[in-house]
């Protein structure tokens, strides 16, 4: 008889827990919610140019924010894989890179954002 064909991270260790897997897709689901959002307010940003009289500036902060959420989304399944495997074989997780980028991403975007908003209101003048 042929065995299923495992899915990702299931194929080594002991089962853990319902609760911590659902807990770990959960989380997961998170971060592609986080990517979305952060996908969604990027393509917003980056074709607000063509549609309004906004700033070029406007729309070129659109663009680290699409790759911010491309990462976020990549780094979603990662840390799921990451965190089932540590569960089955009862290592420790370790922490998220994300949670190293994703604050200063976002705070680098709003920071430039709001030094040449900043500068187009005073140089309007």
């Amino acid at each position: 008889m042929a065995t299923p064909p495992a899915q990702p991270g299931s194929s080594e260790g002991d089962e853990p827990d319902p609760r911590w897997s659902l807990a770990n897709e959960r989380t997961m689901l998170a971060y592609e919610r986080t990517a979305l959002g952060l996908l969604v307010a990027g393509f917003a940003l980056a074709g607000s140019h063509t549609f309004t009289d906004t700033p070029a500036w406007v729309a070129a902060i659109g663009l680290p924010l699409i790759a911010m959420g491309a990462l976020v989304g990549l780094e979603g399944r990662s840390r799921y894989l990451s965190a089932d495997r540590a569960m089955r074989n009862g290592d420790p997780l370790h922490p998220p890179r994300a949670a190293g980028y994703i604050p200063w991403g976002i705070a680098a975007v709003g920071l430039v954002g709001l030094v040449l908003a900043a500068l187009q209101l005073f140089l309007a003048d």
